[in-house]
């Protein structure tokens, strides 16, 4: 495991339900004195307790990734170049399922496209983890859902049956791309959410841009990834109204903080947290118009507008109501 945040710390908890050791990697050394002693993240997720003779806690990458044959990374997308710039280890061999959700700002890849192209990885050995669950719920061992993505599917149902337990539920599937687009996009949209939220729009719109949403996911990911797939599954539509939904989302809950005119680093600052939907509007608004496709996408355009041109929440969605069907 490597990633230290509340996702992480949630996949850690997981596994140890089914795994004797995890290895797990986290920059901060505080952070893992404090597990090593207090048997919990002082950080994220704290009512979390493990036994920690299952942890095999290091700061050193190079160490965790040599001893393992799985890599799970939730590092956020933002950040994860810069950590795997320190490795040393190859790791074209590894088994590697993302539990990230955003793009890679260096490379404007989703994660399981930068390792192919970056690190030699192959699509077979390449998986991602998504929901809907939220780390919190985890945490509370309330019944959650999870997609385990992979175009070898030996190796999603190895992951699967390391992750299942009495409260987590898993499905296997094959869309390994068009998954991993839907985890990027949906945070954007719980941001649109929030944002109208925080101008105090109510549920009978949130519904409305809900379901503009989904089409409009639909329409991004057909452009880069043409397979045949249900939008309606968990991996999508689930995934997208938890996100948009949930008090335990943080995107949402930056969203709502814009929308009540915060500034985004002021925002940013006072949650503490990494809201990945802001880094994957600039890199998807990229992707659109190397499509032409703007016209298609106007919540996106929308979040766009107000997070990296500085425009007016509520001129711009008073803009965006009249576009929504």
């Amino acid at each position: 495991m490597l990633g230290g945040g509340s996702w992480a710390t949630a996949i850690v908890k997981m596994l140890t339900e089914n795994a004797d050791v995890v290895n797990w990697y986290m920059r901060n050394t505080d952070a893992i004195e404090h597990i090593k002693t207090q048997k919990h993240n002082p950080n994220y997720l704290s009512s979390v307790e493990f036994h920690t003779d299952q942890l095999n806690l290091t700061d050193d990458i190079n160490k965790a990734v040599a001893d393992a044959d799985v890599l799970i990374f939730a590092i956020p997308s933002a950040f994860l170049e810069n950590e795997l710039k320190q490795l040393k280890v190859d790791i074209k061999d590894k088994i590697v399922f993302s539990a990230i959700k955003g793009i890679v700002p260096e490379s404007s890849l989703i994660v399981g496209e930068h390792f192919n192209a970056n690190y030699n990885i192959p699509f077979e050995n390449i998986g991602v983890i998504t929901g809907p669950c939220h780390a919190e719920e985890v945490a509370l061992e309330r019944l959650s859902y999870l997609t385990i993505a992979c175009a070898d599917t030996e190796k999603a149902k190895l992951v699967a049956k390391h992750l299942s337990s009495d409260y987590i539920k898993t499905k296997i599937s094959d869309d390994i791309i068009g998954t991993e687009y839907a985890a990027m996009l949906k945070n954007i949209y719980a941001i649109a959410a929030g944002i109208a939220h925080g101008l105090g729009y109510g549920d009978n719109f949130q519904s409305v841009l809900m379901s503009n949403s989904i089409r409009e996911m639909k329409r991004f990911i057909g452009w880069v990834h043409k397979i045949k797939r249900n939008i309606n599954d968990s991996a999508y539509l689930g995934d997208l109204l938890v996100t948009g939904y949930s008090v335990f989302s943080r995107n949402r809950m930056f969203g709502n903080m814009i929308g009540k005119g915060y500034t985004v680093k002021s925002a940013m600052m006072e949650m503490k947290m990494v809201a990945e939907g802001y880094y994957a509007t600039n890199s998807a608004h990229l992707i659109v118009a190397k499509y032409k496709k703007k016209s298609k996408t106007p919540i996106l355009n929308a979040v766009y507008q107000v997070l990296y041109e500085n425009k007016s929440p509520k001129k711009v969605f008073k803009e965006l109501t009249e576009k929504l069907d």
